[in-house]
């Protein structure tokens, strides 16, 4: 069930020290009017200290954007290239092409992203060979430069994970993570982890998520956001592996966080509800299968009893009873029939016929010509369906009743 993971765009020192901060759309009319002013021949005779501001307003419209509007960002981002491109301004080049590559990657281009990606990387290097800084004739500081490339190897691991190349992935987060750990970036080795997690539950190794998640619990501190993150990936985790009480444990954690945040992340509230829904109607069957195996246990005794009694007759009657109980304990064991079985769409037999050959959301995606995003949410209302906590259930459960 792979996801759209959570983007490592910016780590920390550089960005902050933007002039324009507030990226969740306020300011960004006036700033483009103000942009919109520019002629292209006031661009021609304006100094290095006015193109400097212009091309910092456009790469601000372009962060801004980011989330708000994608054909925006790239228009402000290529209008920012105009500009830094034509100076040499490979900081500025650089962040600009990493929001391009960004833009595709959020419309699942994912070879055009990797295009603009490795665009920004060559930029990088000339960083670190020695180009000059606009702001700073003695070049650009080791902080900056590992600033933009924890970015782009974070970004780029992003990409390599929803292109199922998992390895490559962590790969590219193992570089991200080495300098998130050089600078103490808390915030960003939490986002980190919290995304390693994500792909270590989705590729069904839950003991390997627990402890991504673990970490990322451990650099959010001080991060309310990112501690329920980590809490409701744990929850999860621990939900895969059958232990709801623990899953549930973490759930509830989180809940507390986004309840109080619903109208800021609703998003992340809907999913920590459907978990702990999920959680429930889990720990609910458990606590039915052990009063079952109680019960089990009970008419076995009782058989054995009987059998003890039987003995004294004939081996004729204790033949009988032995097929009675064995007929009894069969009931009990495989209760499932095809007249229980819940009703399937032909689209939902299809995902589970390839749920049941290994398939993972994005294998599926591509077999059906679909998003992984309407794939996620056929699994869902699968599990749903079948009152099963997980996909290894929900296949178990659909042979028993003869769908597969």
């Amino acid at each position: 069930m792979r996801r759209f993971i959570t983007c490592l765009l910016a780590a920390t020192a550089c960005l902050l020290s933007h002039s324009y901060n507030d990226y969740r759309g306020h300011n960004l009319d006036s700033l483009e009017r103000e942009v919109g002013r520019w002629t292209p021949q006031d661009i021609d005779v304006a100094s290095d200290g006015q193109l400097l501001a212009l091309n910092r307003a456009c790469r601000d419209l372009m962060l801004g954007y980011s989330q708000l509007n994608g054909d925006k960002c790239l228009f402000y981002a290529r209008k920012a290239l105009e500009i830094s491109r034509r100076k040499g301004w490979v900081y500025a080049d650089s962040d600009a092409y990493r929001y391009i590559g960004q833009q595709f990657y959020g419309r699942e281009q994912f070879d055009s992203a990797l295009v603009y990606y490795r665009k920004s990387m060559e930029c990088v290097e000339q960083m670190a060979g020695g180009a000059v800084s606009v702001t700073n004739p003695e070049g650009y500081s080791e902080k900056e430069i590992d600033d933009q490339l924890s970015a782009l190897y974070g970004s780029i691991g992003n990409v390599y994970n929803l292109m199922d190349s998992i390895p490559q992935a962590m790969d590219w987060y193992g570089k991200a993570g080495a300098i998130f750990e050089k600078y103490g970036w808390r915030e960003s080795s939490s986002v980190l982890y919290y995304n390693i997690g994500e792909t270590w539950v989705d590729e069904g190794n839950p003991r390997k998520a627990i402890q991504a998640y673990g970490k990322a619990l451990q650099y959010a501190r001080g991060d309310s956001l990112m501690v329920a993150n980590a809490q409701k990936g744990l929850g999860r985790a621990y939900m895969e592996l059958g232990k709801t009480g623990k899953a549930l444990h973490f759930l509830h954690e989180a809940d507390r966080y986004y309840s109080a945040h619903d109208k800021e992340e609703p998003v992340f509230t809907k999913e920590n509800y459907e978990y702990m829904s999920a959680a429930l109607i889990a720990q609910r069957k458990q606590i039915l299968l052990m009063a079952g195996e109680t019960v089990l246990i009970l008419l076995m005794l009782l058989g054995i009893l009987l059998l003890r009694k039987k003995l004294r007759r004939s081996r004729i009657e204790q033949t009988e009873v032995s097929e009675v109980l064995e007929e009894t304990i069969r009931e009990i064991r495989h209760p499932a029939s095809a007249e229980d079985a819940p009703q399937v769409s032909a689209r939902e037999k299809e995902i589970l016929d390839l749920l049941a050959k290994g398939y993972t959301t994005p294998q599926i995606a591509g077999a059906l010509v679909l998003s992984p995003e309407t794939i996620k949410w056929y699994r869902k209302k699968l599990l749903v369906k079948f009152d099963v906590a997980n996909t290894a259930e929900l296949v178990n459960l659909a042979r028993e009743y003869g769908i597969l």
